[in-house]
C-alpha cells in the first residue's frame, strides 16, 4: 500500500486508522443475535420468581397451553432429566456448589430466578401466556446482608450445607506486631454490587439438526469455544456436534461468559421441539438474571510507621456472592488478594477470604474482576495513612512505591510484577494538574469559605490474568493459552483466524495492524475471522483485558512464524541462501538483487 510519495501508508502497529469494524455498526447494517431469523423460528419467555426465598408448592402451566400459538410450556420438572446443572469452572479447596437448574425445583433462592418457560409462535403470545401461569409459593426467611448471613441465627439458603459459607480460605500472614509498625489504621469499606449492563442484552437462537444430530447456537457470548465445552458436558455430547457463533456483540463487561438458564432451556428445547428457538433478554429481566459485579465488604488494617511506611496489611474480605455460583463466581476475591498491595512494597500481608451465599442474584465477572475493589481498598488506606499522620497523600504513596530497581517484584502473595516506574507517572500527572500550585490556591480559596478538592490515586492493572509464579494453590488464577493462525491466499491476502472474541474493542483492527505490520500487508487485505467454533480450532475468548495482550502475542507470533517460512520458501525460489533474502513491504528479494 502506498501513499501519495510513492512510500507505504502507515497502517502497522500504533498507526492511526480507522476501525474496520466501525463502518458497518454506525451505518446499523451489523448482525446481532435478535437479527438472526430462521424458518420455523419459535419465542422462548421464562416466569420468574417474585420472591427472593420461597417453596413452590403449585405451577401450573395449563392456561398458557390453552393460548392460540403456544407450542409448548414446561416446569423445572420437566426440564431437569433433559440437562445436567448448570456449569461452575472454580476450583477452589472446599467450595459448596448447589446444583443449578434451568428453572427451579421446588424452592427459589432468590427474586427473579426463573421457574416455569412458554415456548410460542410469537414473542408477544409468550409473554401473555406466561403471565396467565398460576403459580404459588410459601415464602421463606430470606437474608440480603452478606454479613448478617454469616449470623449463627441467619436463614440457611441451601439446607444440605447447613451454612451460608461457601468457602473460607486465609492467605498470607502478618505478625502481632504488624511488622513493628507505631501505629495501626483500621477501616471497614465497602465495595457495593453494581449491573453490568451493556448496550445488547443477552440472547440466544438455538437450532437443532436431526439428521446429522448437531446444534447450531448463535449467542451473546465472549467465548464461544468454551461455551461450547460447557454445553458438551451438560448435553453429553462430543464437542463437534455443537457450533457456537457470536455475531455482532453489544458489549459484555465480563456479564456474557456464563451459560445461563435461558440459554441452557432454549437448546435444550429446540432438541426437544424439532424447532429453532430465540430468546432475548428484556432489559428488566437483566437486572435480575444476568449476572452482578462487585459485592464486597473488606475490613482493613494496616501497620504504619511514623514516617508513613506501610509495613503489614491485614484483612477479612467478605464476598457476597450471591444464592448460587455462576462459572467464575467464587474467583474475585482471590483477585483482590492477588493485588491488595497495589504499587506499594508493604512486606506483610494476610487476607482472610469468605465467600458467603445471599438470596440474591450470583457476582461474576465484571469489568477488571477483583482488581477494581484492590484499588480501592489500598489507595483508600493510604488517604486514612495521610490523614492520621497529617502527611500529603502523594508523600504516602511515594514513600511506599516500588522502586524501579525493585522489579521484577514480588509481592508477599507470591504475584510477580514485570515492571514499572510509579513514581515517574505520578509525577508527570502532578505536574500537568500543577499539584502543588493547586494546593496553595485550595488553601486560599478557603480562608474564604471556599472549598474544592483533590484526588489522588495510583493502581496496578494486571492484564489477561497472571500467566507466570502463581502460588501453590492458586492456579486456578492462570491466563489460558490463545490461539492464531494466519493463512496466505493464492492471491496473495491473508486470513487471521483468533480463539479470541471481540465484543467492541476494536480487536479486528488491531490483530490486522499486527500483521500488516510483521508482513507488509495493507489492511484491507487483511481478513480477521473470530467467534465461530467451527472456522476456529480453539480459543479462550474474550476477558480480563486479555485480547491484546494474549490474543495479540498469539498473532505477532503466527505472522512472524509465517513470515520465516515466507523467507525459507522464496529463498529456494530465488536460489540463494536464506540469510540473503530481505523481507520489506511485502516484497521478498535477494539482498543484492532488490529487482528479482
Amino acid at each position: 500500500m502506498t501513499g501519495e510519495g510513492g512510500t507505504r501508508a502507515a497502517s502497522g502497529i500504533g498507526a492511526r486508522v480507522q476501525r474496520r469494524e466501525d463502518p458497518r455498526l454506525l451505518a446499523g447494517r451489523g448482525t446481532y443475535v435478535d437479527d438472526i431469523r430462521l424458518p420455523d423460528l419459535l419465542h422462548l419467555k421464562v416466569l420468574r420468581s417474585p420472591h427472593a426465598h420461597a417453596r413452590i408448592t403449585r405451577l401450573d402451566v395449563a392456561p398458557a397451553l390453552a393460548v392460540p400459538g403456544v407450542v409448548a410450556a414446561c416446569t423445572g420438572r420437566d426440564i431437569r432429566p433433559l440437562t445436567r446443572p448448570l456449569p461452575v469452572e472454580a476450583v477452589i479447596p472446599d467450595l459448596k456448589v448447589p446444583a443449578h437448574y434451568p428453572l427451579a425445583v421446588d424452592k427459589v433462592c432468590l427474586a427473579g430466578e426463573a421457574v416455569a418457560a412458554v415456548v410460542a409462535t410469537d414473542p408477544y403470545i409468550a409473554a401473555d401466556a406466561v403471565a396467565l401461569i398460576e403459580a404459588d409459593y410459601e415464602p421463606l426467611p430470606a437474608v440480603v446482608d452478606p454479613e448478617a448471613a454469616l449470623k449463627a441465627n441467619a436463614p440457611v439458603i441451601h439446607e444440605e450445607f447447613g451454612t451460608n459459607v461457601a468457602y473460607r480460605i486465609p492467605l498470607g500472614a502478618v505478625d502481632d506486631t504488624f511488622g513493628g509498625a507505631d501505629i495501626v489504621v483500621r477501616q471497614r469499606m465497602e465495595n457495593q454490587r453494581l449491573i453490568p449492563n451493556p448496550l445488547e442484552p443477552r440472547g440466544v437462537v438455538a437450532q437443532y439438526h436431526a439428521g446429522d444430530g448437531r446444534f447450531t447456537i448463535w449467542m451473546s457470548t465472549q467465548g464461544p469455544h468454551l461455551l461450547r465445552t460447557q454445553l458438551a458436558t451438560m448435553l453429553d455430547l462430543p464437542e463437534h456436534r455443537i457450533q457456537v457463533v457470536a455475531p455482532d456483540v453489544g458489549g459484555a463487561f465480563g456479564a456474557k461468559l456464563n451459560v445461563y438458564a435461558e440459554e441452557l432451556l432454549a437448546i435444550v428445547l429446540a432438541r426437544r421441539l424439532g424447532r429453532p428457538i430465540k430468546w432475548i433478554e428484556e432489559r428488566s429481566e437483566h437486572m435480575v438474571a444476568t449476572s452482578h459485579g462487585r459485592g464486597q465488604i473488606a475490613y482493613v488494617e494496616a501497620g504504619v510507621r511514623r514516617d508513613g511506611t506501610v509495613t503489614a496489611l491485614r484483612v477479612r474480605l467478605i464476598a457476597d456472592l450471591g444464592a448460587y455460583h455462576h462459572v467464575l463466581t467464587p474467583i474475585a476475591p482471590f483477585q483482590t488478594a492477588m493485588l491488595m498491595t497495589g504499587c506499594y512494597r508493604i512486606p506483610a500481608l494476610a487476607v482472610d477470604i469468605t465467600g458467603v451465599f445471599t438470596n440474591k442474584t450470583p457476582t461474576d465477572p465484571y469489568r477488571g474482576y477483583g482488581r477494581a475493589e484492590a484499588a480501592y481498598y489500598i489507595e483508600r488506606l493510604m488517604d486514612l495513612v495521610a490523614r492520621e499522620l497529617n502527611m500529603d497523600p502523594v508523600d504516602v504513596r511515594r514513600r511506599n512505591f516500588v522502586l524501579p530497581a525493585q522489579f521484577p517484584y514480588t509481592n508477599p502473595l507470591g504475584h510477580t510484577y514485570d515492571s514499572g516506574d510509579y513514581d515517574r507517572t505520578l509525577t508527570r500527572a502532578l505536574e500537568m494538574l500543577d499539584y502543588r500550585g493547586f494546593r496553595r490556591e485550595q488553601e486560599r480559596l478557603r480562608r474564604g469559605n471556599r472549598h474544592i478538592g483533590v484526588g489522588v490515586s495510583t493502581y496496578v492493572w494486571r492484564a489477561g490474568f497472571p500467566s507466570s509464579s502463581i502460588p501453590p494453590g492458586m492456579e486456578f488464577l492462570r491466563a489460558g493459552w490463545e490461539t492464531a493462525a494466519i493463512q496466505i491466499e493464492p492471491t496473495g491476502t491473508a486470513t487471521v483466524r483468533t480463539g479470541t472474541s471481540p465484543h467492541g474493542q476494536g480487536a479486528e483492527t488491531a490483530f490486522a495492524q499486527i500483521v500488516s505490520d510483521c508482513l507488509g500487508l495493507p489492511l484491507e487485505d487483511i481478513r480477521v475471522v473470530h467467534s465461530d467454533t467451527d472456522a476456529v480450532p480453539y480459543g479462550m475468548g474474550t476477558m480480563g483485558s486479555r485480547s491484546l495482550a494474549v490474543g495479540g502475542s498469539a498473532v505477532w507470533l503466527a505472522a512472524q512464524e509465517l513470515r520465516r517460512k515466507a523467507m525459507r520458501i522464496a529463498a529456494r525460489a530465488l536460489s540463494v541462501e536464506e540469510d540473503e533474502v530481505l523481507y520489506e513491504d511485502g516484497r521478498l528479494f535477494p539482498r543484492d538483487a532488490p529487482e528479482r
